[in-house]
């Protein structure tokens, strides 16, 4: 029983939920910002859009399944996810879609539901259903088109933030979109070249990639997602109102070259999950960004509270 709960537990890649913490993204920036104090007081806007990030998580796990029956025979060819248990044999394919119908039917109750009960959050439903469309799409062919497969990616992690910002009525600045799509990007075209380097036979479409071509999209995208950073932290309302957190961008700019080195290093960044909770001095950059940001937001009351 418990081996079988371990494989699906694989299946449904559940240490990749955490890449739906982008969903907690507009509450956690709203914290801090006074014109929204009213939005997140008390524990329900939290509850709301740590709700979504569930929703999301099971949505994004059905794609999961349905993206590893479609690439069985791939998957097959790959040193690492041969091992993934629908290659591997372990769960029949025809099961695994079951799942997956499930798995939506659950993830969409809740948008629904906070919809019927609250009609100003349709937005928050329409970019749910938004994803799910687009990773129909991406399952079908986008994922075979270079460059368009990681743009399909990227993409889906601008509508994770905007459906947070959604589902509790919250502004999110577009500079954080930019960004969040930037660096998505960035560790997108990161894990292409990783795959690249170490399994280019197991997907048709990394061999219509350029070596050089993506070299410099990595760069490029690395220094768009610290530039866009740091102009939200010049120009939005929250830089306004703590004027030091143009600091914290200095930690997303050596998040990003630490990253690049390891890429280049041919480190394991096809599982970027795993390099973030695994690598020193990733950790050392998250803890100093943590830092430098509460330190910021205490300048800034501080200033406040003194003027």
């Amino acid at each position: 029983m418990i081996e079988k709960a371990v494989i699906w537990i694989r299946a449904l890649r559940v240490e990749q939920w955490t890449k739906n913490g982008v969903v907690m993204v507009a509450w956690f920036f709203s914290v801090a910002d006074s014109s929204q104090r009213e939005i997140v007081r008390g524990w329900e806007s939290f509850l709301m859009a740590f709700a979504m990030a569930g929703a999301f998580s099971l949505i994004s796990s059905a794609f999961y399944l349905l993206n590893d029956v479609s690439d069985y025979d791939a998957d097959r060819l790959h040193p690492v996810k041969c091992n993934r248990p629908i290659a591997a044999g372990r769960i029949a394919k025809i099961t695994a879609v079951r799942v997956a119908l499930v798995l939506f039917a659950t993830g969409f109750a809740y948008p629904a539901l906070v919809v019927i009960f609250l009609p100003s959050r349709t937005v928050a439903f329409a970019t749910v259903l938004a994803y799910t469309v687009m990773q129909c799409f991406y399952t079908g062919f986008l994922k075979r088109i270079p460059y368009i497969d990681v743009a399909t990616l990227a993409a889906g992690f601008v509508l994770r933030a905007i459906a947070g910002a959604a589902i509790i009525a919250a502004y999110i600045s577009p500079w954080l979109l930019v960004c969040t799509f930037s660096l998505a990007m960035f560790l997108a075209l990161c894990k292409r070249k990783n795959e690249m380097d170490t399994a280019i036979e197991s997907r048709e479409v990394l061999r219509r990639y350029h070596p050089n071509a993506l070299a410099a999209l990595i760069v490029v995208a690395g220094i768009a997602s610290f530039g866009e950073y740091l102009a939200y932290t010049l120009t939005s309302k929250m830089g306004e109102r703590f004027p030091f957190l143009w600091v914290t961008s200095s930690f997303v700019l050596l998040g990003i070259v630490r990253y690049a080195v390891l890429t280049w290093r041919k480190g394991d960044v096809g599982r970027p999950e795993k390099v973030l909770l695994t690598d020193r001095p990733l950790w050392c950059v998250l803890i100093g960004y943590a830092i430098s940001a509460v330190l910021a937001v205490a300048i800034g009351v501080a200033d406040k509270i003194g003027a």
